[in-house]
């Protein structure tokens, strides 16, 4: 009786090799080869989608970094007398934590570099974040699905910020000292609980014995958790939701034009990371920053001129500075700092507010309930783009602001000139900046109509037979034609009703609030083309296929004239 059994088809006959027996017992235990649709996960390729991928390297960077650095810092806050290398500081009383700077700077193997290196990647990663956040508010990234992904973004760009200030103040010299004097008067400033909260992150009075350990805890344990949890959530909701693209042929809310993620995005996102870390690594070697030796050891009774915090701090530096001193005293002796309780809680406060919930505010303003996967190009949507470019002059103002000093020093001007240019600055600049920008917008949203209907200027100068002189304009390509009428037509709400056959609408007020917003929001915005009018510009052209939207050779038309470029392109459209 024979007990041989034919091979099922399909399965392997000969020996398998040393890496599929490997691959097949990890396939048994992890289920690897249920994750093989990530290989083929598609994504858009624009420069502009870079700057997420800067803030994570730099965040890959700050952990191995801040590792290093754990074995050799000590956070203590006992205070002893410096007798190390570095002659300058000898005999100088100064905190352990102080000095274990000093010791990883002058005493350690490579340990100034690493520590330029950490202090690099903070400054990179947060600035990276906030042209990130920016590139999303723009292009309109943040509308549904992704509210909830704008929101973690968003919290990342508050703790990473709340890092880099807790890493800061660690070393104890004197110029992170002032930064936490000023934090301390900020917290006191806080009605009711700022009390509470100053002795429970200082142990005690000002500057207490614990406050160094407690930062010390929260920035290598519980903030960097917080945030590698953020990251992974926000990536695996960059996965789930697709990534979006900006318009253009063959890109659709129903798929992702780009580059899959095995090779060829896997290949270029590990060389850019290996280029990010060059160039940290670059400016960790020749351009020095944060010399605590320089400053001295902080004392409560010191301060050194020129204080300048890190630039991620600066705007709040300087409303401190515009902002003039105003206290009222409450019934019962309980005095109110404004001075410090406007610029350093309240104005933070509402900027953060507003950037956190414009998206929920744009979807209630429109009442949008589409899922968006297609970008808008900034000058698309010109009074978001307006608003989003005065917030950052704000931002701007208060930057330079928190620098009158220098700026007085350097420049040979008045501090006192230089303060009051910055707090009028804070109305009139993002005022100034929100029409310019505004204006520009509109200006290139009728250059891009004038250039549909007539075609692109080419410069060159032709004399008609009856003697006069016109320039002669061309056609546009049907690819860049295309993307031009790819963008959507943004309107303002209808104008609600009162009352509707002598009934009173109830939810008129609501409706009038939402009427004036979306007019705010859309009003002025430069309609596209309409089908006779680009019919019309075709004829003038010498081209009689309509091609205008809506008509028989609309959008479909040009991208089937291009067709034939699109399905050369290496670049793969997945759903």
């Amino acid at each position: 009786m024979s007990t041989t059994k034919t091979a099922p088809a399909g399965a392997r006959t000969d020996a398998p090799s040393a890496g599929v027996r490997i691959a097949d017992w990890a396939d048994g235990r992890l289920g690897i080869y249920n994750f093989r649709f990530l290989i083929r996960k598609v994504f858009p390729d624009h420069w502009s989608f870079m700057f997420g991928e800067i803030a994570l390297y730099s965040f890959i960077v700050l952990l191995l970094t801040g590792v290093w650095l754990t074995m050799f810092f000590d956070p203590s806050m006992t205070e002893v007398v410096y007798e190390g290398t570095h002659a300058p500081l000898h005999g100088v009383p100064m905190s352990r934590a102080y000095e274990s700077t000093i010791e990883i700077s002058f005493d350690v193997r490579g340990g100034l570099l690493i520590r330029q290196l950490h202090h690099w990647s903070a400054l990179i990663m947060i600035g990276a974040l906030c042209i990130h956040t920016l590139r999303h508010f723009l292009t309109g990234s943040f509308r549904k699905p992704r509210e909830a992904n704008w929101l973690i973004g968003f919290m990342l760009l508050v703790l990473v910020t709340l890092e880099g200030f807790l890493g800061y103040s660690l070393p104890d010299d004197l110029l992170s000292g002032t930064g936490l004097r000023i934090a301390e008067g900020v917290t006191l400033a806080i009605p009711l609980v700022g009390t509470y909260l100053a002795m429970f992150l200082f142990g005690g009075e000002y500057p207490g014995h614990d406050v160094i350990g407690r930062f010390y805890s929260f920035h290598i344990l519980l903030v960097p958790g917080i945030i590698l949890a953020l990251v992974t959530v926000h990536l695996i909701l960059v996965f789930y939701h697709k990534h979006t693209q900006f318009r253009g042929p063959a890109r659709t809310e129903q798929n992702v034009v780009g580059q899959p993620l095995l090779p060829h995005y896997t290949a270029k996102a590990g060389g850019f990371f290996f280029l990010v870390t060059g160039l940290l690594a670059l400016l960790a070697g020749i351009a020095q920053i944060n010399p605590v030796w320089r400053v001295g050891p902080y004392r409560a009774e010191q301060i050194s001129q020129g204080s300048q915090p890190d630039w991620y701090m600066g705007f709040l530096e300087g409303a401190l500075r515009a902002m003039p001193a105003w206290e009222f005293v409450l019934p019962g002796g309980y005095t109110v700092n404004m001075g410090v309780l406007l610029p350093a809680v309240v104005l933070p406060t509402v900027m953060m507010l507003v950037i956190a919930l414009w998206p929920f505010l744009e979807a209630w303003v429109t009442g949008d309930q589409r899922e968006h996967h297609l970008l808008d190009r900034p000058r698309d949507h010109p009074t978001r783009t307006a608003f989003g470019i005065a917030f950052v002059s704000l931002y701007l103002v208060l930057f330079f602001g928190g620098a009158n000093d220098v700026l007085a020093e350097s420049f040979h001007l008045s501090l006192n000139a230089i303060t009051w240019a910055v707090r009028f600055g804070f109305f009139v600049v993002p005022a100034l900046t929100y029409i310019i920008t505004k204006r520009i917008c509109l200006a290139l949203q009728r250059r891009e109509r004038d250039e549909l209907l007539h075609g692109r200027e080419t410069g060159r100068i032709r004399r008609l037979p009856h003697g006069e002189f016109v320039e002669v304009h061309e056609p546009l390509d049907r690819w860049h034609e295309y993307t031009l009428l790819a963008r959507e037509d943004y309107k303002p709400l209808p104008k609600p009703r009162a009352e509707h056959d002598g009934v009173r609408n109830p939810g008129y007020r609501k409706q009038m609030l939402r009427y004036r917003f979306s007019r705010w929001l859309y009003g002025g915005n430069i309609a596209k083309p309409t089908a006779q009018e680009l019919e019309h510009g075709a004829l003038e052209h010498g081209d009689h296929a309509p091609h205008g939207p809506g008509s028989s050779g609309g959008h479909a038309a040009i991208g089937a004239q291009r067709s034939s470029a699109v399905d050369q392109e290496s670049d793969q459209s997945l759903n």
